[in-house]
C-alpha cells in the first residue's frame, strides 16, 4: 500500500564547532524550509531570522550555512 504523503526535508543549520573544541560543524533543525530565513553578518556577529515575523533564530559566530537535508525525516 503506497504512502502518499509528500516527504519533508527539513533545514540544517551549520554553525562552526563549539567551544569544547570539536572539528565539525553543529547542524541545528529548524522547522521552516531554508528560503523562510535570512542570514546576515554584522562584523563577527552572524544572524539567522525568520524572514516573516523578523524573528531572531541564531546571533554568534560564523560562517552560518542553511542547507535543505539531503533525507527527509
Amino acid at each position: 500500500m503506497p504512502i502518499n504523503a509528500p516527504w519533508n526535508y527539513p533545514t540544517l543549520m551549520c554553525t562552526p564547532p563549539g567551544g569544547g573544541g570539536g572539528v565539525f560543524p553543529t547542524e541545528i533543525l529548524l522547522p521552516l524550509e531554508a528560503e523562510a530565513y535570512a542570514v546576515t553578518q554584522e562584523c563577527e556577529i552572524w544572524r539567522v531570522t525568520v524572514k516573516h515575523p523578523d524573528e531572531a533564530v541564531y546571533a554568534g559566530p560564523g560562517p552560518v550555512v542553511l542547507v535543505e537535508s539531503p533525507t527527509p525525516f
